[in-house]
């Protein structure tokens, strides 16, 4: 059985917690960022866990990680 190549999208945007969650950054923090508070600014930086109806696809994609 050949190896399943990881997405190199997925593999930037996600990585795995040690329980095997999977952990993401926000979005809306790239730009028009003067109409955003700096509280909700800070908030963004901070990562969060990916839906638990996303999970499996995104594990599909990154494999090996």
């Amino acid at each position: 059985m050949p190896k399943i190549k990881t997405h190199t999208g997925a593999k930037k945007r996600f990585k795995l917690s040690k329980n095997g969650k999977v952990i993401r950054a926000h979005a809306y923090k790239s730009h028009i960022l003067n109409k955003k508070s700096t509280k909700r600014k800070r908030g963004l930086r901070k990562t969060t866990l990916a839906d638990k109806t996303n999970v499996a696809t995104i594990k599909r994609l990154i494999p090996y990680k």
